[in-house]
């Protein structure tokens, strides 16, 4: 398939640039939105499924497979792979090469699944708090021990949206600076540290997780990509590095991605963990942090904005600062010159610290 019809939800006119949705005035934006609105829960729920399956990176690599090969890597009878392609094919998902009986994803699958992402991120990776949100608001730490999100649901949904609209920037901000050595707080699966090393084949990198299973697939990952012998692997904490900051001494830039929110409520530690970093960076280091600012008022960002302020603040005691919060704690920590610049992500920001 191709032309516009590839682009599905992309090509409203309810979503050109400036509209904001729900402030309509004619009946056919209105039919617009609707429209963008059940295109964009169809295709959630398809990639969902595909990712359930165990096929979702095997079809995003965008190369063409097999029914056979997908199949096989699902475990599932030939038929019902078929049939699923087929709904694929149907939603103008993946393109189908009949004779060869393969699929490969459409050019504007990387846009589909940013979207998605949004959509399964909000509703599925927050479930549990959504689902049980009166608990949370009767008694909020007896709800919070009872329900907590999936791991693996925030990581999958959170790639899907950051793959476009913050990981490219952080990663460029990365490779620009051409460090010798860099360091990721919060690292996960280190795909962002892999990624670097590969394009700095000089540079050496620390990739720190408070998870083990975090750490052994970024351990795996680097050993398949040829820079294990470059990435070393610390499972500990971030907060950890306000007593010991070792594992960041000598770096050129200190990344941390939606992970340094969580220090704010502990306002010593964070405190001591950003003075540290200042410390351990070399003379022509800085920090690169991506995090978030709470209810951005602007158009394009202040539904999102909204949802993400108050899933942390309503359901995981988190306040986001404000940019001019921000600003101010790095200060206090002893740094001198700040950037910020906003992501793609509504309310994301990239806060360049020296």
């Amino acid at each position: 398939m191709t032309g516009d019809s590839q682009h599905g939800i992309l090509m409203s006119p309810s979503a050109r640039p400036g509209a904001v949705p729900g402030t309509q005035t004619s009946a056919q934006d209105d039919r617009d939105l609707i429209d963008v609105a059940a295109d964009l829960a169809a295709t959630a729920a398809l990639l969902e499924i595909a990712d359930e399956l165990g096929i979702f990176g095997l079809l995003e690599t965008g190369v063409a497979r097999t029914v056979e090969e997908l199949a096989a890597a699902a475990a599932t009878p030939m038929h019902r792979m078929e049939s699923f392609l087929g709904a694929l094919a149907a939603a103008g998902l993946v393109i189908r090469d009949s004779p060869a009986r393969s699929v490969r994803v459409t050019d504007a699958f990387p846009q589909l699944r940013t979207a998605a992402g949004y959509l399964c991120w909000s509703l599925k990776a927050n479930r549990p708090f959504i689902e049980n949100s009166l608990a949370f608001f009767k008694d909020h730490d007896s709800a919070s021990r009872l329900h907590t999100r999936d791991s693996r649901d925030v990581a999958v949904t959170t790639r899907w949206v950051g793959l476009s609209d913050f990981y490219p920037e952080d990663l460029a901000t990365l490779v620009n600076a051409r460090p010798s050595h860099l360091v990721d707080l919060g690292a996960g699966a280190a795909r962002l540290l892999i990624d670097a090393l590969i394009e700095l084949p000089d540079a050496t990198a620390v990739a720190l997780d408070i998870s083990a299973a975090a750490c052994a697939v970024a351990a795996e990952e680097a050993a398949a990509a040829g820079v294990a012998d470059r990435l070393s692997v610390v499972q500990r904490s971030i907060e950890s590095l306000a007593d010991d900051p070792s594992p960041i001494a000598g770096a050129d830039v200190i990344h941390s991605g939606f992970a340094f929110h969580d220090l704010v409520p502990d306002a010593a530690t964070f405190d001591a963990v950003l003075r540290g970093c200042k410390k351990a960076l070399t003379p022509r280091g800085f920090l690169a942090i991506t995090d978030a600012v709470p209810y951005s008022a602007t158009a394009r960002e202040r539904k999102f904005s909204s949802l993400f302020t108050y899933l942390h603040e309503g359901f995981m005691n988190v306040r986001l600062p404000t940019e001019e919060d921000w600003r101010a704690t790095f200060l206090a920590a002893g740094f001198s010159d700040i950037t910020i610049s906003s992501h793609r992500m509504p309310g994301a920001r990239l806060f360049i610290v020296k």
